[in-house]
């Protein structure tokens, strides 16, 4: 790999763990194709496992490249890249979204929630008083505009917390779920979904000003 292809040290990139893209990840110092990172202790990949980042690079795209995990100390991580890195055009990898309705199909009854952030390969959503585990394979209905897509999926990260305040209340359930498979089709409308969020949003921000 080329050394001008790197992200520099103290520059940001974004890191994807079992699904889970973690914006902001601090790079501390590059040396070749290893890497020594910063990130909060609870997003910290184990070792051995193989994570894949991504960067910034003009004018609208971006390199990715997958990396193994080499050592963990604390919140530094170090990460060896695997091959070169590929250039990706910003579009093809849109996130977004929030507040959109989405259904967890199961045996026992749908669970109702809502999206707190929404690619086209993942989804990461908060519902109320469900049990699902890490690795559990899903079905997700997600309503992104006017349309309904649905998905098959896997659970990758899990956390609930009771709601305690002003009173006891229901379990909280946050979780992290990869779409599984290929459904072009439905990759599409969400693609296509945030993108038009993000246009609205600059619209009404450039209107505000």
């Amino acid at each position: 790999m080329s050394t001008p292809t790197l992200p520099a040290d103290g520059s940001f990139i974004e890191l994807t763990s079992y699904g889970e893209t973690l914006p902001g990840v601090r790079v501390v110092h590059t040396a070749g194709a290893m890497l020594t990172l910063s990130l909060a202790l609870d997003n910290v990949p184990p070792a051995g496992s193989t994570v894949t980042l991504r960067w910034a690079t003009a004018p609208r795209g971006r390199y990715a490249s997958l990396a193994n995990v080499t050592a963990v100390d604390g919140n530094r991580v170090d990460v060896q890249l695997a091959g070169e890195a590929s250039l990706e055009q910003s579009r093809d990898f849109v996130r977004g979204g929030g507040g959109e309705p989405i259904v967890l199909l199961r045996p026992d009854g749908p669970a109702q929630g809502f999206v707190r952030d929404l690619s086209e390969r993942a989804v990461r959503a908060q519902f109320t008083d469900v049990e699902v585990q890490p690795g559990e394979d899903l079905t997700l209905r997600v309503q992104v505009g006017d349309e309904v897509v649905e998905f098959a999926a896997q659970a990758v990260k899990v956390s609930s917390m009771r709601q305690q305040i002003p009173r006891r209340g229901p379990m909280i359930v946050e979780m992290v779920a990869v779409f599984a498979g290929t459904d072009e089709h439905s990759a599409r409308v969400v693609r296509r979904y945030i993108m038009h969020e993000q246009l609205m949003a600059r619209a009404r921000s450039a209107a505000s000003q």
